[in-house]
């Protein structure tokens, strides 16, 4: 298992494992619509910080991948991410993804009558760094994913970053397990996802934070 980093040459390998990783996971996919979720979940980190997005490599193919950032605070939000690939991609004219932000508006709603929270971008300077991580499911339980993380927190190491946050689904429960087997915490409350569902039933947030 060969763990690197990006090259422009990748791009196109990399836009093709992320439309296939995470399959069968609560976070596969937001809307079904792999060209926009990479504008939020990939490309931003291609572009900006491609020295923090490693690449999981075996017999030549890329099996899975992690896109990292060293401060949040510097990168776009996921908020504006979002904001900007419902402009770009007009994703309020398909029928399908008008339908995930419709029903997004119905769940933060009835959040707001309940007085319960929903799931939102965090900023703490404690844990500015932050990751996304996927394996193709092939490569699930090869080490790929432990490998693309080791590399990961040995460079926050030898940055001297204060910590590290990621977000994940609290029903992932695979996820969740890797994350702890890391040295990822839980932090905070687990809202609500508005709009997603897995299997029928609504998700809910967790935000993990890692202390070198």
């Amino acid at each position: 298992m060969e763990i690197r980093t990006f090259t422009e040459t990748d791009r196109a390998e990399l836009r093709e494992l992320f439309a296939r990783a995470g399959e069968g996971a609560p976070t596969a996919s937001l809307w079904g619509d792999p060209e926009s979720e990479a504008a939020l979940y990939l490309d931003p980190y291609a572009d900006l910080e491609p020295d923090s997005l490693f690449l999981a490599v075996h017999d030549g193919a890329l099996v899975g991948y992690l896109a990292g950032c060293r401060d949040s605070s510097k990168f776009p939000s996921e908020s504006e991410r979002m904001e900007r690939a419902i402009r770009e991609y007009r994703l309020l004219r398909r029928p399908r993804v008008a339908a995930f932000f419709a029903r997004a508006m119905l769940d933060m709603a009835a959040a707001a009558l309940r007085r319960g929270p929903v799931a939102g971008d965090f900023d703490d300077p404690r844990w500015p760094a932050h990751l996304h991580i996927n394996v193709a499911p092939a490569a699930r339980g090869t080490g790929a994913a432990d490998a693309l993380m080791n590399r990961w927190l040995d460079r926050l190491r030898e940055a001297g970053s204060p910590g590290c946050h990621l977000q994940t689904l609290v029903e992932n429960r695979r996820a969740v397990r890797f994350f702890e087997r890391a040295g990822f915490t839980a932090h905070g409350p687990a809202p609500l996802v508005p709009g997603l569902r897995h299997e029928g039933r609504r998700v809910h947030q967790q935000t993990m934070v890692w202390t070198p």
